[in-house]
Order: C-alpha cells, then sequence, then structure tokens
C-alpha cells in the first residue's frame, strides 16, 4: 500500500520560515518524480516545486528564489524548505509521488496546512 505522509505544516509570521517534510513508503522512491501541490479555498490545486529523479527542479515564479524542494531517495523523503513566507502562501500543502511502469501512477499524501499570518 501506498502512503504519503505530510509533515511540518502549521502557524508562522510573514517573513518567517517553515520546512515541510513527506515521508513515502509502498514505492520505489527512486523511481518517482516529486512534486510539492497547495490548494487554497476555492482554488485550483497548483504546483510549488517539483524534482525529477534526476534531481531537476522546477518552480513557478510565484514561489522561485523563496522556496527549496530536495530529495533523499535513502530516507524516502522529499522536502519542502520555505523561506520568505507571505500571507498568499496560505494553503493546505500536498506532496504527490508520479512513477511511469507501463503506466503512470500518481499518489497524493492528505496534506497539511501552512497558515501565514500577516
Amino acid at each position: 500500500q501506498v502512503q504519503l505522509v505530510e509533515s511540518g505544516g502549521g502557524t508562522v509570521q510573514a517573513g518567517g520560515s517553515l520546512r515541510l517534510s513527506c515521508a513515502a513508503s509502498g514505492i520505489t522512491f527512486s523511481d518517482a518524480d516529486l512534486g510539492w501541490y497547495r490548494q487554497q479555498p476555492g482554488k485550483q490545486r497548483e504546483l510549488v516545486a517539483s524534482i525529477s529523479i534526476f534531481g531537476n527542479t522546477n518552480y513557478p515564479n510565484s514561489v522561485k528564489g523563496r522556496f527549496i524542494i530536495s530529495r533523499d531517495n535513502a530516507k524516502k523523503t522529499v522536502a519542502l524548505q520555505m523561506n520568505s513566507l507571505k500571507p498568499e502562501d496560505t494553503a493546505v500543502y500536498y506532496c504527490k509521488a508520479t512513477i511511469e511502469v507501463r503506466t503512470t501512477y500518481h499518489y497524493w499524501g492528505q496534506g497539511t496546512q501552512v497558515t501565514v499570518a500577516s
């Protein structure tokens, strides 16, 4: 059974930092492309960071220079370091693992709330 479990969410003042972590089980972690997404009330889920199996990273302009994604294949974890947080970063954050084995499988965590107070 595949499980992705996020941790590290909470409430922080604007300008502060948080580090999210996602622990995976039940998958060959090194074969997974990984991503962090967020969803604000009434809005679609959006990508905030991704890291490929080769370690290539990608960020939207809204978080570029503030967020850093990293992976540890030995520990089967993916982290999101969030710096210079803004109130508009407030959302539920989800990690996602994508694996292609003849077909494509997408796995999601349950989400963790991040609240940035102004």
